[in-house]
Formats: C-alpha cells, sequence, structure tokens
C-alpha cells in the first residue's frame, strides 16, 4: 500500500496497488454481469467499484475520462470501461474491459430475441420483466442522486444540470446541441469565474481530490503507453477501420448490396457514427428505419426490444442487437431463420460495438494529455453537469414507461403520463424496490432477483 496525502489535508490515506490484470478482469467481469439500469446505473455501479471501493481511479479522473465518453457516438459507460482498463492495462485491458462490459448483456439478449421470434409474448417471461423493471427503476434513481452528487458542485454546475434537462425534456433540444452549449459555458465560465469552473469541490468534504492507483502510476511515469506520439493516430487509424470496417465490406462484396447482411452492416455502421446521446436519442430514428425503410419490424415491435434491452445488463444500445436478429430471422433466405438471426445479431453487435474502441484508443492518449488544461477541464465539467440534467430526464422517461400503461404528448413536447392509467403493481414494485435500495441499502443483485420473484406472483395473484 502507498500513503498519500488528499489535498489540503493532514490526514494520511492509503492508496492501493495497481490492480494485476487477473483482478481487473474478475472486477470487469462482474461490472459486466451486473450492469443493470442503463447509462445511469453503469457509470455508478463503475464508481462504485473503481473509485469508492478499490481506489483504482482517482473522482477526477473519472469525471475526465467520463466527460469525454459523453462527446462520442455510442455507449459512453461501455466507452469508459474501456478508456479505464486502457489506462490500467493497456490496448488489452481496454479490448477485456470492453467486450465484457457487452458480453453477458449480448448473450441474454440473443436467447431473448430467440424466444421472442419463435413464441412471441410468454406469460412468464413476461412475469419475471415486470417485476426487474422495477428494480431497474430504482437502480436507476439511485445513480441519478449518486452521480449528481459528485458532479454538481455548486449553485453553477446545478443551474447547467436544470437548463439541459429542460432543453431535452421540454424543448426536445438534440443532445450534440446542448453538449455543446455546455461545453461553451463551462469554456466562457472558466476566463470569467474560474473558481465556479475549476471542478474542485468546495467545503470540508475533499473527497473529489482523493487519488487512485492510476494517479499514482501517472506520477511514477510508468504509464508510458498514454503518452501521445507523431504516430499514434495514423497507427491507430491504419489498424482500426480495417477491422471495424472489413466484415461490413466482405459482406457487401458476398451478398450483394440489397441483401439484409448488407443493409445491417451498412446502416449500424451509420449509426456508431451519429448515436450521440445513447440508445434513447437514436431510437425513434432506428424504429422509423427498421420499420418503414427496410419493413424489418412491425409497428410497435421496437418498444418490445427496447423493453428486452432495459432487462438485460450492458448498454441499452443492446436494443440494436433485437433489430439485427428479427431482421435476419425474417429475411433469412437459404439459413435457417435461428441461425440467420444469430448471424445478423452478431453483424449488428460488430457494427455497433467496434467503433467503440476505435474512438477511445485514438483519442484518449490526447485527452490525458490535456488533463491539465484549465479551459478544457472547466468545458468538460459543465459538460458533466448537463449530462446530469440528460441522465435526470431519462430516468423520468424509464419511470413513465414503467408506472404508467399510457402517456401523451403535452405542450412543448413534454411527455406526461395519463393519470388513470397507472398500474398500482408496477407502483408498488417501484416504491418497495427504491427502499430496498436507498434505505434497506440492499443491494443490486438481491434486489432484481427479489423484484422478478415479487412481479410473477404479484401479476398471477391479480390474474
Amino acid at each position: 500500500m502507498n500513503a498519500l496525502g488528499p489535498k489540503n489535508e493532514g490526514a494520511i490515506v492509503d492508496v492501493p496497488d495497481a490492480p494485476t490484470f487477473n483482478e481487473a478482469l474478475r472486477v470487469w467481469a462482474k461490472i459486466g454481469l451486473l450492469s443493470f439500469g442503463g447509462p445511469a446505473g453503469q457509470i455508478a455501479l463503475m464508481h462504485k467499484e473503481l473509485v469508492e471501493e478499490r481506489r483504482w481511479i482517482g473522482e477526477q479522473r473519472f469525471l475526465h475520462a467520463l466527460n469525454y465518453c459523453m462527446l462520442l457516438p455510442g455507449p459512453e459507460a461501455q466507452q469508459l470501461a474501456i478508456y479505464i482498463g486502457w489506462l490500467l492495462h493497456k490496448t488489452v485491458g481496454g479490448l477485456v474491459a470492453g467486450i465484457l462490459f457487452v458480453a453477458p448483456g449480448a448473450l441474454v439478449m440473443l436467447t431473448l430475441s430467440m424466444l421472442y421470434a419463435l413464441y412471441g409474448d410468454a406469460p412468464l417471461v413476461e412475469s419475471l420483466f415486470f417485476g426487474v423493471k422495477a428494480a431497474v427503476l430504482a437502480v436507476v434513481v439511485e445513480a441519478v442522486i449518486r452521480i449528481g452528487r459528485r458532479a454538481l458542485k455548486n449553485r453553477i454546475m446545478v443551474s447547467i444540470a436544470l437548463c439541459a434537462f429542460i432543453a431535452i425534456y421540454a424543448l426536445k433540444v438534440p443532445f450534440p446541441l446542448i453538449i455543446l452549449f455546455a461545453g461553451l459555458a463551462g469554456w466562457a465560465g472558466n476566463r470569467f469565474a474560474p473558481a465556479l469552473f475549476s471542478g474542485q469541490a468546495h467545503g470540508k468534504d475533499n473527497a473529489f481530490d482523493l487519488k487512485g492507483a492510476v494517479d499514482v502510476m501517472f506520477e511514477r511515469g510508468e504509464l508510458t503507453h498514454t503518452r501521445p506520439t507523431k504516430w499514434h493516430a495514423p497507427r491507430t487509424i491504419a489498424i482500426w477501420l480495417p477491422i471495424w470496417l472489413g466484415p461490413v465490406l466482405l459482406v457487401w462484396l458476398l451478398t450483394g448490396t440489397a441483401s439484409v447482411w448488407t443493409q445491417i452492416g451498412g446502416f449500424f455502421s451509420l449509426m456508431a457514427v451519429v448515436t450521440f446521446g445513447g440508445a434513447y436519442a437514436v431510437l425513434a430514428y432506428v424504429a422509423q428505419a427498421a420499420v418503414e425503410s427496410f419493413g424489418w419490424l412491425a409497428p410497435g415491435e421496437m418498444v418490445d426490444g427496447l423493453g428486452l434491452a432495459e432487462t438485460t445488463p450492458g448498454p441499452l444500445i443492446l436494443v440494436l442487437q433485437f433489430v439485427g436478429f428479427i431482421a435476419a430471422f425474417r429475411h433469412s433466405g437459404s439459413l435457417s431463420p435461428v441461425l440467420a438471426g444469430s448471424l445478423g445479431a452478431l453483424l449488428t453487435l460488430w457494427a455497433t460495438f467496434t467503433p467503440c474502441f476505435f474512438w477511445i484508443f485514438l483519442g484518449a492518449p490526447y485527452i490525458e494529455a490535456l488533463r491539465g488544461n484549465k479551459a478544457l477541464s472547466a468545458a468538460l465539467g459543465a459538460i458533466t453537469a448537463a449530462v446530469v440534467g440528460v441522465i435526470v430526464n431519462l430516468a423520468l422517461w424509464f419511470a413513465l414507461h414503467v408506472v404508467f400503461r399510457e402517456v401523451r404528448g403535452m405542450g412543448l413536447g413534454m411527455d406526461v403520463p395519463v393519470l388513470s392509467s397507472i398500474d398500482w403493481r408496477a407502483a408498488l414494485l417501484s416504491c418497495a424496490a427504491m427502499v430496498a435500495v436507498l434505505k434497506l441499502k440492499i443491494g443490486m443483485l438481491p434486489t432484481l432477483a427479489g423484484s422478478a420473484l415479487a412481479g410473477v406472483l404479484l401479476l398471477a395473484a391479480s390474474g
């Protein structure tokens, strides 16, 4: 153990040694298996495991990495895992962290997609999902509280989060514009009121300043792989662009432009470049294309897929895997539908998640080199505050669709629940799950299991 005193404190705080690769492997597997609750819950889980409990990475560096990932297209939680895995154990660490973050959920999603395509609505499965959704809502609420407590350090940051929430919920401002304006506000704020945008916590709580094992490794000069070189960008592009697009081009050459395989590979490769704001932000566009342009899904089936994705570990963008499976399942050609669907799901996963490794391995060294830049740190800090507001919007969206059967649009584009459509069973389970998570501090897995069982019993009892 290494002794290191936090800023402005005389106390000595132990910083753990860097984890071995096998230790990190076990933790990444655990995170992949327990990463329920969408990006809010997943980021909170990583914060708890990597910052609070193990101190592998310090608070400031964690948020700095998160800020960068928020700027990228694709699932930010998986990209954050890749980033931290890369910091700890170079490229292989990033690969392991990113793959394990997605693999458990992808396997579950593949199984559920098969069941959906072959058997439709199974009452037992529907009852299990009913209970799990209530627990996931509690996890998301806890995540909002946890992230907000650390990112919203003063009234300015709270105001930025509030403006972001209003912009995306009431005004339907696109996510990239919210991020752009938040970054500009942070940059300008650093010039005119640097104390409010410095990224430092106020008061006696200096947990924000505590360092982790990665920070100590930086101070010792051990993380040489994080230093950008003149050949870093060309080498990364030369390696990862063919890895990403090579299979898509091969499918096009083998099956032709009009095949469902080429459509899947091309469409989801495009989505990987423009999916700012996560699964919810891109859901409407994907649903429109899948239903109206390609004819892969029937109206309403996209919502079913999202319901499946919300109850599996891993990023919510796994809903795209469901779309790819159903598309290939229904256009299987000479292959068996299940085999074709499985290949469609695999191609969708490749086109969706391979770019995440490309973005991180390409940009992370430059982001680390700029970590001491005050203007950049202020801009990224404001972006983090804005993202809290966006996550609150996602939590509200999730709550409305879990507790109420019907939601309708109102003025300014706001969604409001139809009060008469409240599902008292979902409301009861959600309240119980929140008490378990927030008050009784029961772990995520026991809460999920208990809620699933309660959902089955409650639906059986109420018919």
